[in-house]
């Protein structure tokens, strides 16, 4: 299936990349994409020149988008019930390239179709706001009307390689349901499920000109893509490094910038251990534990930190990890042997400085074991900094001021899990951790394809994506007054 789908496509991806070359040609400027499982190359994309993508974002500049309400409903929704349609065919792309497991392929497929309709839902209702200008004894018999209008410019989206589908997706619908153009650069790790979306975009009715797929190397275009002339925004998701690299070069542009996170999961003593052991062990391996909204902290009450780790070293020993194609795994491989390698690494840091390792850190290639480390301290490396994988680390503490303390004590303040039925402890966290989000009795990555999401601090700037919020950041509100009785 996979095969037939690189095939069927490999003129596409070369079209969508701006590669006005020959197939010849591609061979000499092309990409690699492997299994991660395997080291098996899956397929080749162009690795576009600067050149190639100049031309993109000009071609995409000069289209003016004149779709209506309902046409862009109407795209949106046949999108929608053609990923449900291909949903094996998705899942299967996003396991063969990123290495995750068929469980977690399936549920990121499921997660784009939401994300369609629920495009199809926000672009069908009125953006506008109504003010009457006689409310003062200063006023007018007037009133102030607003409607959001799409960007001048480019949209330039930027994506990671942990979702390699759902993140393309969070960008390019918020931009359709605008009227905008955007011009994509996925991960060249995983770019095949950008191009699978492109492709059910376009089947669904979507004008070429509206979203256009960059394949290439970073270190060759990544500045074209911040600097363009025509870009008016960028929105990225990745790390922060990245991303304040992207701050310190994009000048007098909008950014969205969704950058990494250390969230906490923090278990009080009056928990309920079954439900937060089974919260923790979910939140730190599904994905392989690459999501920036991972349980990446485990922050423990000691009064009962003995039985919850045993709990979730239990359930972390018969968490399956193996083949992503076979699924009764409920684990794959991380994104390649590097990031496997940094992993174990990481764990050795923390165990030569007096943490224990209970369970796991073994690796074989890219695939890396859940991993569960106990009395693990604020200062190591393995919690301080992201560890943007499948580990387990357990800090305990003494009350929830330490709590609290702990959890703020790094440079990133996306999202938080807190396991508690007392409503003073859940009105502390919530007005206290210096966080994007806080969920009581849930992983901290839980949220709709429509809610607020995003970070402060290291996590980002504030700016929230969600389709809703993206649809914000991707217009200009214009305001224009009428003489009213």
């Amino acid at each position: 299936m996979i095969d037939q789908f690189i095939l069927d496509h490999r003129l596409n991806a070369m079209r969508l990349a701006g590669a006005k070359v020959g197939a010849e040609r591609c061979g000499e400027r092309a990409i690699t994409v492997t299994n991660p499982y395997t080291g098996a190359p899956i397929g080749t994309v162009p690795k576009a020149t600067l050149e190639e993508v100049r031309s993109v974002f000009a071609g995409a500049h000069a289209y003016r988008p004149t779709l209506t309400r309902f046409e862009r409903a109407a795209i949106l929704n046949k999108a929608a019930a053609i990923a449900t349609r291909r949903l094996d065919e998705v899942a299967a792309l996003i396991s063969a390239e990123s290495g995750l497991c068929m469980k977690d392929a399936i549920y990121e497929a499921g997660r784009v179709s939401d994300v369609f309709l629920f495009g199809a839902n926000e672009v069908l209702k009125d953006d506008g706001q109504i003010f009457s200008c006689d409310l003062t004894h200063h006023g007018k018999k007037r009133r102030v009307f607003t409607q959001r209008s799409p960007l001048l410019g480019v949209i330039c989206a930027i994506t990671p390689f942990n979702h390699p589908m759902n993140q393309v997706a969070h960008k390019v619908i918020p931009s359709i349901v605008t009227n905008n153009r955007m011009v994509l650069k996925p991960s060249e790790k995983v770019p095949f499920s950008a191009i699978l979306l492109a492709d059910m975009l376009y089947e669904a009715g979507l004008p070429p000109e509206m979203f256009n797929v960059v394949t290439g190397d970073p270190r060759e275009i990544a500045d074209e893509l911040i600097t363009n002339e025509h870009v008016d925004l960028i929105t990225f998701t990745g790390g922060v490094a990245i991303g304040k690299y992207i701050a310190s070069k994009a000048g007098y542009r909008r950014m969205v910038l969704e950058l990494g996170g250390n969230d906490p999961l923090i278990v009080m003593e009056d928990a309920d251990l079954d439900e937060a052991s089974s919260l923790a062990v979910a939140g730190s391996y599904k994905n392989s534990g690459q999501r920036c909204t991972a349980v990446k902290r485990m922050l423990v009450h000691e009064a009962v930190a003995d039985t919850f780790v045993e709990q979730v070293v239990a359930k972390t020993r018969a968490w399956r990890h193996g083949d992503p194609s076979d699924k009764s795994m409920d684990m794959g491989t991380v994104i390649d042997e590097p990031a496997a390698m940094f992993f174990e690494s990481r764990v050795n840091d923390a165990v030569a400085q007096g943490a224990r390792l209970l369970v796991g850190n073994e690796r074989r290639g890219a695939l890396y074991a859940p991993t569960v480390v106990d009395r693990v301290r604020p200062e190591m490396l393995l919690v301080k900094e992201e560890t943007f994988g499948p580990v387990s680390p357990i800090i305990r503490f003494k009350d929830i001021d330490e709590a609290i303390r702990i959890s703020n004590g790094t440079a990133y303040g996306l999202s938080s899990g807190v396991c508690t039925n007392r409503l003073d402890y859940i009105t502390r966290f919530v007005s206290e951790l210096e966080v994007g989000s806080v969920n009581v009795r849930e992983v901290p990555g839980y949220r709709l394809e429509l809610t607020p999401f995003g970070g402060i601090k290291d996590s980002g700037l504030g700016y929230k994506e969600g389709v809703q919020e993206a649809i914000k950041s991707f217009t200009n509100i214009k305001t224009y007054s009428l003489p009213w009785a």
